[in-house]
Parts: C-alpha cells; sequence; structure tokens
C-alpha cells in the first residue's frame, strides 16, 4: 500500500474533474488516431480464476472516502468490490451498502466501490496508454481512468500534474471526458474536451478503448481509434506543463461528488465498471 500521505493526496487529486467545462466531439467530427507504440511495457489482460484479486506485483487498492470531492462511496480493501470475472475481466462494482460499518464524511457511509493504482509498481514517461472498457450507467455513478504524477507526495496537486484519459458522469451516457490538470489550470480550470457517441449510443451499452498518445509537449486523446483532442505547452497560457516526467495509472468507480451529483431514484444498483485490458506501450517517436 502506498504511504497515507500519497493515499490522501491520491484522493485529493479528484477535485480535479468536478466542473470540467469540455465541448463534445462526436465521432464525425474526429480524426483518425496515429499509430500507436510498438513494445509493450505494461499490459493487465486479467486473466484468473473468478472472485481472485488483482496482480498484486501490478495494482495496489486504496481505501477509504473522499471528502474533498463530496463522493459518496467508501473504497474497500482485497477482493470486497474490485475482483476478476474469470472470463479475462477486472470487475469495479459500486454497491449501496455498507457490510463493515465504514465511516464517512457525511456519517455512516451509504455506498462501497474500488480504487486501483500502479504507484510504486509501474510508471510511465510518454507512449500510448489504453484501457479497453465497459462503463456503468446512472445518475450520481463516475468512472474514471486517469493518471498523476509519482511526485504527488513530494510537491502535491495540482502541481504533480494529472492526465484524465476517460470520465464519464452518469448524466451524459453517450460522453465521456478527457482532461488535464497542473499549476494554474486544475479543477474547474482543467483543460480538456468531451467526446460523443452519436444517435444517443450509450458508452455503458458496449465495450470501448479510451486512450492517450504522450510525447514530449503533446497529448492526443482518442476513443476507438477517434482523435478527438490535443493538447500542448500552448493550450496552458504561460502555465508550467508538467507532464514530462513518470506517472502512474489509476482506475475507480465513484459514486456521487460534486461533479456528478448523488444517486437518485432512477440510479439502481450494483453498477459496474468493467475492464477487459490495460496496456502501455512505448511512444513510435
Amino acid at each position: 500500500m502506498a504511504s497515507s500521505r500519497l493515499l490522501r493526496s491520491c484522493l485529493l487529486a479528484t477535485l480535479s474533474a468536478t466542473l470540467v467545462a469540455a465541448a463534445a466531439v462526436t465521432p464525425a467530427q474526429a480524426e483518425q488516431k496515429p499509430e500507436s507504440a510498438q513494445a509493450v511495457t505494461f499490459s493487465d489482460t486479467f486473466d484468473g480464476p473468478a472472485g481472485s484479486g488483482v496482480d498484486s506485483g501490478k495494482w495496489q487498492l486504496e481505501t477509504g472516502d473522499n471528502v474533498n470531492n463530496h463522493e459518496r462511496q467508501y473504497y474497500t480493501p482485497g477482493t470486497d468490490n474490485a475482483k476478476l470475472d474469470g472470463q479475462g475481466n477486472l470487475v469495479i462494482e459500486a454497491r449501496r451498502e455498507n457490510p463493515g460499518n465504514y465511516q464517512c464524511w457525511y456519517g455512516t457511509c451509504e455506498y462501497t466501490s474500488a480504487r486501483l493504482n500502479t504507484s510504486g509498481k509501474f510508471t510511465a514517461t510518454y507512449g500510448h496508454v489504453e484501457a479497453r472498457m465497459k462503463i456503468p450507467r446512472g445518475q450520481g455513478i463516475w468512472p474514471a481512468f486517469w493518471m498523476l504524477g509519482q511526485d504527488i507526495g513530494d510537491v502535491g496537486w495540482p502541481n504533480s500534474g494529472e492526465i484524465d484519459i476517460m470520465e464519464n458522469v452518469g448524466f451524459e451516457p453517450s460522453t465521456v471526458h478527457g482532461t488535464i490538470h497542473g499549476p494554474g489550470y486544475s479543477g474547474e480550470g482543467g483543460i480538456g474536451a468531451g467526446y460523443t457517441l452519436p444517435n444517443g449510443e450509450a458508452f455503458a451499452d458496449a465495450f470501448h478503448t479510451f486512450a492517450v498518445d504522450w510525447a514530449p509537449d503533446k497529448i492526443t486523446w482518442s476513443v476507438d481509434g477517434n482523435v478527438f483532442q490535443t493538447r500542448t505547452p500552448a493550450d496552458l497560457n504561460g502555465n508550467a506543463w508538467v507532464f514530462d516526467k513518470p506517472f502512474f495509472l489509476i482506475l475507480n468507480l465513484a459514486v456521487g461528488g460534486y461533479w456528478p451529483g448523488d444517486p437518485d431514484g432512477s440510479t439502481t444498483f450494483p453498477q459496474q465498471l468493467v475492464v477487459d485490458e490495460v496496456t502501455v506501450t512505448t511512444s513510435d517517436g
């Protein structure tokens, strides 16, 4: 497990996405994704017996709640809310329950879920970072695949930098967001864009591949191979570009919070973030 200082810093980092103002891009507007990288530096296909935990050589689970973002879930350890399904997938499940009598910032926790990261086990500096996933649905449901600078325990957030590869808030079933955060452009000032499926399709209906191509002074986002934004230091209004250093990976499924709002009577539980594969490959240069 990471130090308590790092875990607190990691949880603070989710504040980054609360009020991201992002334009939506449809597949018809998207560009073709550039050629991806070739040498695999990290891969997890989540093969293993049903009910088993993730590879502890690659991932660790964070535990606790998140007062900073006013999320409602408690992130649990072990296989309580994150386990393999025996069919090559990791299932992160959010439930309306509290069997451990967990206490949250608002009192007795109402929900449980899971959050995993690779801090201290794997970091990347540049490359093609992608995950093939099927996201959950419903008001107040907030899945994310993202990265934080490994130096967050030393410099804090947002100086560490944050790269949000994919976030979805349940009230936007057809749209995902990609965002960067750093000093002078964090929280509601994060710089990003959205990608929207055509014809009212929902991301929860099928698996999709979410990726960034990350190089010195350039990050490009894509969904299913369709590029929908590119960011460079020129987008930062003179603020520092803090993405030329090691970052670690994070997968989580939050419930409630400032940005998605809380679940309501229309939200059904459990909800699942199903992860087929996470891969990092070296940059083509």
